[in-house]
């Protein structure tokens, strides 16, 4: 027998099953999603990072706001896993622990730092959101969805700066001054951005995120990360490259780049894993590419 679904979106399960929509014994044998404590889903909705926060928002006091990594996914960073906690912001005196899977920071959240959006979810504004990523999570992770951000056309950097050169001495306010500078919204990718910042922060020169290569007239292609000067290339291969007509067309692609000058340098998922390693890859490429003038 074919199961249906009566219930669509997420829900929290004591309502639904007082409005008679679901039985315990439904929310039991699983016929629905559980995503946190008395939230449920349609399994058929893809169980990502937004779908935890909006399940946060059911829960959360009405003073509150979904901010963060949790908000970045409206605005062009949906990057945070789902098994990564929703980041709620709630008033320094809000005594709401909320459940497992649910971090609270408690914070001022001013009248200018929270919208609506998809009609009831209450987030932080863009511009708050930037300010909580950089400030709450890890350098390189921060940089990725601020990049993210601002490619999307969700955030003004210059307004971020503002913000940042007013705002001395608030908590954690140099977090957002060594990442400010690091942003760059040409990367399309977060492991392009944790490249490009691991490099820049061990001390390398800045690559050309998204560089078209052109070699007599000829495009050779837009590669992640370039080095022009050094005629350098790295790229990202996440698992769409290990397809057997893309690694074709890959490989294609890398021979005519280094057929005329340029190196190759290609990086996975697990290279990443040793960002030192890649780092060291990296500097001992454009060393090479110095001293062949």
């Amino acid at each position: 027998m074919t199961r249906g679904y009566g219930l669509h979106g997420v829900f929290l399960g004591t309502h639904a099953v007082a409005e008679g929509a679901v039985t315990p014994r439904q929310l039991k044998a699983g016929l629905y999603r559980r995503l946190l404590r008395n939230v449920y889903a349609d399994p058929r909705l893809e169980a990502d990072h937004q779908l935890h926060a909006r399940a946060a928002a059911l829960l959360m006091p009405p003073d509150a706001a979904l901010g963060g990594r949790s908000a970045a996914t409206w605005f062009g960073a949906p990057f945070a896993s789902a098994t990564e906690p929703v980041v709620v912001l709630a008033p320094p005196d809000s005594a709401w622990l909320g459940p497992r899977g649910v971090r609270v920071h408690r914070t001022t959240i001013g009248a200018d730092d929270v919208q609506t959006v998809d009609h009831d979810v209450r987030v932080t504004s863009p511009l708050r959101t930037a300010w909580d990523v950089a400030t709450l999570e890890i350098v390189p992770t921060a940089v990725a969805m601020l990049d993210g951000m601002v490619r999307a056309g969700c955030l003004d950097l210059a307004a971020l700066a503002w913000l940042h050169e007013t705002s001395r001495g608030r908590w954690r306010a140099s977090r957002v001054g060594t990442a400010l500078p690091l942003v760059d919204g040409r990367s399309e990718s977060p492991p392009e951005s944790w490249v490009r910042v691991a490099c820049v922060r061990a001390g390398l020169p800045a690559p050309v995120p998204q560089f078209v290569v052109v070699a007599g007239g000829e495009f050779l292609g837009r590669v992640d990360l370039a080095w022009p000067e050094a005629r350098l290339v790295v790229e990202y291969e996440g698992p769409h490259h290990f397809d057997g007509l893309q690694i074709r067309q890959d490989d294609r692609r890398y021979a005519r780049l280094v057929a005329a000058g340029w190196r190759v340098i290609r990086l996975s998922a697990a290279d990443l894993r040793d960002m030192d390693a890649v780092v060291s890859r990296i500097a001992q490429a454009l060393r090479e590419a110095s001293s062949a003038g």
